[in-house]
């Protein structure tokens, strides 16, 4: 167990190499209770995510999901969020544990600036969040779940079903690259979900997986980590995701004028794949060198267990590109191979 944003949080249970394979050959099962719920609701509440938000969530279709970003006036992304429409005046926004507070601040803010029409809440503590995410996570999760079409499912969707009986919210959504559910319930429930998933996921390989492993499906997935690839510093267009900046949609947005800027200028860094050339793990806030000059900084590294090498994302510098490239390990400059993200995507 660990501390991680004032919760106590499984970092590994029989060990991150073993629960990792799984979730790429089988199925593994989360607990991310942690992460921050929050609620905006009423009939102007599609126009306020427009204003709070980088993304077009006015467009978005009741059972539809979209991933976006809630930036500062200067464009630094506060956090990045997952949006669910449930209902036509009913938004649920994700939001990582260590940011919810900011998150709903600011939304809060930003949906009083916008006028009458929409109220925002902290639902967190009503909500538990089960994950189970691998190739076969749909054949395990289809029986529990009868009422739902597991299979027919978009990804980044949901719908409103009961597992075994009980209520929820499950989304064709995840943080590990493969494919995947997450089942939003209520916390009386979590312990009752999260036991009919593992005894009927065990013959087919399911296992419990932790924040280690998580770590690194994310990492190979190239899918950014807040607080690493993403902070106040950084904009989405450094991050690579830039696509996610929704200027055309109607009317003004937080960080529209910083972000436009950004656009027409191009970013000063941008995030970049590494495959070091060594046993050595290139960690978070180590620099990297081209022939022998600091040109950037890993932000996440960690050992592949897909692919059997030492992996890392880093900011460069524009020039990099054209240079020899080492990360400084402990004073040892390690060759590194820049190697385009994602590192891994999973077979269709």
């Amino acid at each position: 167990m660990t501390s991680f944003a004032g919760w106590q949080m499984p970092l590994r249970y029989a060990g991150e190499t073993a629960e990792h394979q799984a979730v790429r050959n089988a199925a593994g099962l989360f607990d991310l209770s942690h992460m921050g719920e929050i609620t905006v609701t009423g009939p102007g509440a599609g126009a306020v995510l427009d204003y709070a938000l980088i993304g077009n969530l006015s467009a978005l279709r009741p059972g539809r999901a979209r991933y976006t970003m809630i930036c500062a006036d200067d464009g630094g992304v506060l956090d990045d969020l997952v949006v669910y429409r449930l209902d036509e005046d009913q938004f649920l926004v994700i939001a990582n544990a260590s940011n919810t507070e900011v998150v709903l601040a600011a939304l809060q803010d930003r949906a009083a600036a916008s006028g009458p029409g929409a109220r925002v809440s902290d639902e967190t503590a009503d909500y538990a969040l089960v994950a189970i995410q691998g190739p076969a996570a749909a054949r395990i999760l289809g029986p529990l779940a009868s009422d739902l079409d597991l299979v027919a499912m978009k990804y980044y969707a949901g719908a409103f079903g009961s597992i075994a009986g009980r209520r929820a919210w499950v989304a064709r959504t995840g943080y590990t690259g493969e494919d995947g559910f997450e089942v939003f319930c209520r916390p009386e429930d979590a312990v009752p979900v999260w036991d009919l998933l593992a005894a009927a996921g065990g013959p087919a390989g399911l296992v419990p997986a932790g924040l280690a492993a998580r770590d690194t499906l994310r990492l190979e997935a190239g899918m950014p980590l807040y607080g690493n690839e993403l902070g106040p510093d950084v904009t989405p267009f450094e991050a690579g995701l830039g696509r996610v900046v929704k200027f055309d949609k109607p009317g003004e947005f937080v960080g529209r004028e910083a972000l436009a800027a950004r656009a027409a200028s191009g970013p000063v860094r941008r995030l970049a794949g590494l495959t070091i050339q060594s046993r050595r793990i290139a960690r978070h806030g180590y620099p990297v060198l081209a022939d022998g000059k600091e040109c950037g900084v890993v932000t996440s590294g960690a050992p592949s267990p897909t692919l059997g090498v030492p992996i890392a994302m880093a900011f460069l510098e524009p020039a990099a590109d054209d240079h020899v490239l080492t990360v400084g390990i402990r004073g040892e400059a390690v060759p590194a191979q820049l190697t385009d993200l994602p590192f891994y995507r999973r077979r269709q």
